[in-house]
């Protein structure tokens, strides 16, 4: 039997289902588990309390699978999970795209780790823990097997994987492999992905809900979308009648991606400019030359990546924040995101408040955002929950 044993009074969150199991928590490891395996856990009385996949390289050193005793862990039980995840989406439409939509939310599916995205006929997925790892030629099969999708295409390319053991992989994992760039449709846009060596899995899906405001909300309004990326808060801004859309972000290849979204919804080019810079250097640059905006859109990469550095990722907040708002128009609108897990809303809204208090402007919320539903948050995992949003208007 391979098994890892809990301190006294260190099972009351897996009592609670939470599937995490910290390295701090365990008394004794029973076996010779290898790294990925799957092993029971025991509480100190010997009490079984979950199967969990062993990571012995993480300070989370096991993630539950499962809580069923019956369960055995294998090909059949991730077709399983993975058909429960894709009808959980299926049963969310129209508000879930069918055919761009996040099928598996890591922890929140039961599926610790494993993150997969569809884009049209293929499915980009990340594999972010030694389980998963082990595991991932079932997932993929499973993945193809509940959707009917062209082919998978693998994006454990992420710096968390060190944090186990693991080296970064990009590459094909099954059936067909991908073009360069994919057409998804959201709402009224059609937008090119690039699943082989975009950011993340190729595009921001969790953003959809926050997209469709500003689309509604911009029309005749100066639009600045600061880390543009591949310019989807752009194109849904132009399509709602915004007058103008200014795309700034350091990447240039994501930039071209950006034009080509121009043209493949035939909005006039002379409506949009292209800004290869750095987000905070053009914005003190568009503060000294006087310009203003109707609508600015902020959704920064993570500023937050460990506990340790939560101070200095709240003074990059409040610097892009104080920025922003000094550039707003009167009735101007600031939509501004933080994807960092570790900071929570209310700490989000103490800095964007202390932000409005430095920057001299009258400002209140009114309307907040979250990550889309295919991004579900299991109530067992509350971590699940890392995108918030504020749409803030200056008076």
């Amino acid at each position: 039997m391979q098994a890892i044993r809990l301190k006294k009074g260190r099972e009351k969150s897996l009592l609670r289902r939470h599937p995490w199991i910290f390295s701090g928590a365990v008394d004794a490891v029973e076996g010779k588990p290898r790294p990925g395996d799957t092993v029971d856990v025991l509480g100190a009385d010997g009490r079984w309390l979950a199967h969990a996949g062993y990571s012995p390289n993480s300070q989370i050193v096991a993630r539950a699978w499962s809580f069923a005793r019956e369960d055995a862990v294998g090909p059949e039980f991730f077709l399983a999970r993975v058909r429960a995840a894709v009808g959980a989406r299926a049963a969310l439409a129209p508000a879930v795209p069918p055919r761009a939509c996040r099928l598996i939310h890591a922890e929140s599916d039961g599926l610790p780790g494993v993150v997969a995205d569809r884009y049209d006929d293929w499915i980009s997925c990340e594999f972010l823990t030694m389980p998963a790892e082990r595991h991932k030629r079932d997932i993929a099969l499973a993945l193809m097997a509940a959707t009917g999708a062209r082919g998978v295409w693998e994006r454990s390319d992420s710096d968390v994987r060190a944090k186990e053991g693991l080296v970064p992989l990009a590459g094909h994992l099954t059936g067909e492999e991908p073009p360069d760039r994919v057409v998804i449709e959201e709402g009224p846009a059609r937008l090119l992905v690039d699943i082989r060596t975009g950011h993340k899995t190729g595009y921001y899906l969790d953003q959809r809900d926050s997209r469709r405001a500003v689309m509604e909300l911009c029309a005749g309004r100066d639009v600045l979308n600061c880390f543009s990326y591949t310019g989807g808060f752009g194109v849904m801004a132009l399509l709602g009648g915004a007058a103008r859309c200014t795309n700034i972000d350091t990447s240039a290849p994501a930039l071209d991606i950006a034009r080509a979204n121009m043209d493949l919804n035939a909005l006039p080019r002379e409506g949009a400019e292209f800004l290869t810079e750095d987000v905070f250097a053009a914005l003190r640059r568009l503060r000294d030359q006087g310009r203003t905006f109707g609508a600015i859109v902020l959704d920064p990469p993570r500023f937050v990546d460990s506990r340790a550095n939560i101070q200095r990722g709240c003074r990059g907040y409040k610097d892009i924040n104080l920025l922003a708002l000094r550039l707003l128009e009167p009735g101007g609108l600031l939509f501004t995101f933080s994807c960092s897990g570790l900071m929570d809303e209310d700490l989000f809204q103490k800095v964007v408040a202390g932000a409005a208090l430095d920057s001299g402007r009258d400002a209140r919320i009114v309307r907040r955002f979250a990550q889309a539903p295919d991004h579900p948050v299991a109530l067992n995992f509350p971590e699940g929950q890392y995108l918030k949003g504020f749409l803030v208007q200056v008076v």
